[in-house]
């Protein structure tokens, strides 16, 4: 199959990798002002992968897009809407579009499946690449399993068959709804869990139960089935990103709690902003993740207001614990 791979940051440098190896024909697209395409260009490798002498590299958006039969993109989720901008110039409507990143639009609290739609690319042109695992631990040949989900039945179960190898086990998704918002919730789960392993390491255990709740809640009152929450997407990619040394949103709440800055993209900051947008709209009560919130965009001494937080947190009356 003909791919392109549009964003070559960590993620994306490594799906293009993958799906190298796995006999397509790949073109891996990046910004040419971008540091990671720079550092490709030069190089031919990142701190991650390198590229093989059947990928493509280009900064010519025209030319990724004209050469897929399948478009993947793997940029900052923020940032779709202005990027499918430019993408939808060039002829696009016999192409299928694979989402390999997770967020929720801060600004609308639109999923991206959404955000592609509105540009103009049809429902049953669209999917989702999601789920557990680290560019670290793959490139050492561990594995794990991912899910791929769309509206298409056809469409998800013919790319799950296509990319699934002995490193990536793919399940089928069916529920769009939830496995795009439990991805998407997954991050900002991982900076509470971060800041706990800094003030209350034990409390990582009700963070993955609590969390998974108030997700469930979300996904249940936005239409979708709240058992997803419990699914790879998101409790199974949760647990991933709670323990794992490589998660940018981990740390990212790590070093908040401890009063420093950490640099990198933490898309959970994002993400905490649009659910609870989406909570508010949909009258659904997200108390960790306002709590994420309060953390993330409050004024003050950092490491003080974790722990106000947790404080916060545990002075809520006493609920049922299934409540809905």
């Amino acid at each position: 199959m003909k791919i392109s791979v549009l964003g070559c940051g960590r993620w994306g440098s490594f799906i293009a990798w993958y799906l190298s190896r796995r006999g397509n024909d790949v073109v891996s697209w990046g910004e040419e002002s971008a540091p990671s395409y720079r550092v490709l260009k030069e190089t031919g490798r990142n701190e991650y992968v390198a590229l093989d002498g059947n990928i493509r590299l280009t900064c010519d958006l025209e030319e990724a897009v004209r050469h897929a039969e399948i478009v993947v993109i793997s940029i900052s989720a923020q940032g779709l809407r202005g990027f499918m901008q430019r993408v939808v110039c060039y002829p696009f409507a016999d192409k299928t579009f694979v989402l390999c990143m997770k967020g929720i639009e801060a600004e609308t609290g639109k999923r991206l499946s959404e955000i592609l739609v509105e540009s103009g690319v049809s429902p049953d042109k669209i999917a989702v690449w999601v789920g557990p695992g680290h560019i670290q631990s793959f490139v050492q040949g561990i594995p794990n399993c991912m899910v791929i989900d769309s509206a298409n039945d056809r469409l998800k179960r013919g790319l799950a068959d296509a990319f699934r190898s002995d490193l990536i086990r793919f399940y089928y998704g069916d529920d769009l709804i939830g496995t795009e918002i439990g991805a998407a919730a997954k991050n900002v789960m991982g900076i509470a869990a971060g800041a706990l392993d800094v003030i209350c390491v034990p409390l990582k255990g009700p963070l993955m139960s609590r969390g998974a709740r108030e997700v469930a809640r979300l996904i249940r009152a936005m239409g979708g089935n709240e058992l997803s929450a419990y699914g790879l997407a998101h409790l199974g990619d949760y647990e991933t990103t709670l323990f794992s040394p490589y998660s940018n949103n981990r740390a990212y709440g790590e070093m908040l709690a401890r009063g420093k800055r950490f640099e990198k993209l933490a898309e959970g900051v994002a993400t905490s902003a649009a659910m609870k947008l989406l909570g508010e709209k949909y009258g659904v009560e997200l108390p960790i993740t306002e709590a994420v919130y309060s953390v993330c965009y409050g004024d003050g001494d950092d490491e003080a207001r974790c722990r106000e937080a947790i404080g916060a947190l545990f002075s809520r009356p006493p609920k049922s614990e299934l409540y809905l």
